[in-house]
């Protein structure tokens, strides 16, 4: 073997060395802990990678990166008609994640766009199967029907549907108007049974004073007095009572004087 030869063979050997050096610095990737690839050999699923250090080779193998995190979603306001026929809108807010990264990538083509679409389509669907009252006391529970809705659809798609939010409902000014009319009317009416209920109560504790003033007579007569002694004490004046027989006695005073003058006269 000539001199030629060797360092032909060698150069050989180190441009092959420098090569494969080279294509495993290349094949090099790195997953953060919440962050999975996945990744495909010659257009055929081939294994889901990470986190940390794995290897993906140029040219026979790629990969799809997925960020496994909790996402929030912005569904955008939607105009949709209630059961009794009233024009709302809606907005919602929806957290989902990524809970098998291999389906999240083959069954379905921009899997955070489909699971906003769906969300919306959703959103519509339960605003029609509701009327407005449903919709304004019963967020949570609509919330909660919508979330199973959108989660039955995501499944197939490996996607976890944690928690749905109706973020603000519009509703039109004559319907707020309607609504404000009807809360000062059931207040009103509220009002006037509350003062209806006292009344009876009022009339009810007189008919018992009634009845036990009737079994003892004498027990009017001393309510007479205090009654009168606190009108004296409100006015700050001085209050003169007389009995019936005192009564008697100034009217027989006041005849006589009345005998006399008319003799003199």
């Amino acid at each position: 073997m000539s001199v030629m030869d060797f360092f032909a063979s060698l150069s050989f050997l180190l441009v092959a060395g420098f090569v494969a050096l080279a294509l495993l610095v290349m094949s090099i990737r790195v997953a953060n802990q919440y962050e999975r690839s996945v990744v495909f050999r010659l257009g055929k699923f081939n294994r889901t990678a990470g986190p940390g250090l794995y290897l993906v080779w140029p040219v026979i193998e790629w990969q799809t990166k997925l960020d496994l995190r909790t996402i929030t979603a912005n569904v955008e306001q939607q105009e949709g008609i209630t059961r009794d026929n009233v024009p709302i809108k809606v907005d919602a807010v929806v957290w989902y994640r990524i809970v098998d990264p291999e389906r999240a990538v083959i069954e379905v083509k921009a899997v955070s766009n489909a699971v906003v679409q769906v969300s919306l389509t959703t959103l519509r669907a339960v605003l029609g199967q509701h009327t407005l009252d449903e919709i304004l006391k019963a967020q949570d529970t609509i919330a909660e029907v919508m979330q199973k809705s959108i989660d039955a659809i995501t499944e197939p798609w490996g996607v976890k549907v944690e928690l749905v939010q109706m973020k603000n409902v519009e509703i039109p000014p004559s319907m707020q108007r309607a609504m404000a009319q009807e809360a000062e009317a059931l207040r009103e009416k509220r009002a006037r049974l509350i003062k209806a209920e006292a009344e009876l109560d009022a009339a009810e504790q007189l008919r018992q004073a009634a009845e036990v003033i009737m079994q003892n007579p004498a027990g009017l007569e001393l309510r007479r007095m205090q009654m009168i002694t606190e009108v004296g004490a409100e006015q700050n004046t001085m209050t003169i009572i007389m009995m019936p027989s005192e009564f008697v006695a100034m009217a027989r005073g006041i005849a006589d004087a009345a005998k006399v003058v008319a003799s003199k006269g």
